[in-house]
């Protein structure tokens, strides 16, 4: 019986080494579905952007990863309204820039994005101009609104950049 289970113990081991080590080891398959590769290979144009195109926008939702973490870390107060409008500015650029790289893709999402950041926008001119416990409560909950569309976003774009699942409210 001892030399049964080690067989066995072998070869579990064996089928989790090779199921593991096939989709760590190709990181191209996470960026294409199985089912779609017989396609891209035909006819890229028609199943997904050209391979210029998705590392552009891969650099592009970095970047707008970025933007956004950097916009949910500013503590908000009278003296840093300015900040605030810089780095909602940024997030709108970085969102524009995502938006013509996408070509199409995940427009629910931007849309979604493009109306919470006006929201923002809103709040910010509020406590600008009205610097009171409302305003700032409702200027935060804006930026709550910001970063829940761009987790959002960042989710739609994870097939094409896997390191977009990374959730910009971590």
């Amino acid at each position: 019986m001892p030399a049964w289970k080690a067989v066995v113990v072998a070869l579990a081991a064996g089928l989790l080494t090779a199921a593991c080590g096939s989709s760590s080891t190709s990181p191209s398959a996470a960026s294409t579905p199985t089912s779609a590769t017989p396609a891209a290979t035909t006819s890229p144009a028609a199943t997904s952007p050209a391979p210029g195109s998705t590392s552009a926008l891969c650099q592009d939702v970095a970047a707008l990863r970025a933007s956004v973490d950097k916009l949910k870390h500013v503590t908000i107060g009278k003296g840093t309204v300015d900040e605030l409008k810089a780095d909602v500015a940024d997030v709108k650029t970085k969102l524009s820039a995502v938006k013509t790289e996408a070509h199409g893709q995940a427009q629910a999402q931007i849309s979604a994005m493009e109306d919470s950041i006006a929201k923002l926008q809103s709040a910010i001119k509020t406590l600008s101009s009205n610097f009171s416990a409302s305003a700032v409560s409702g200027t935060v909950s804006a930026l709550r609104g910001v970063a829940a569309s761009a987790s959002s976003l960042l989710g739609a774009l994870s097939k094409q950049c896997p390191s977009a699942t990374s959730s910009p409210s971590t």
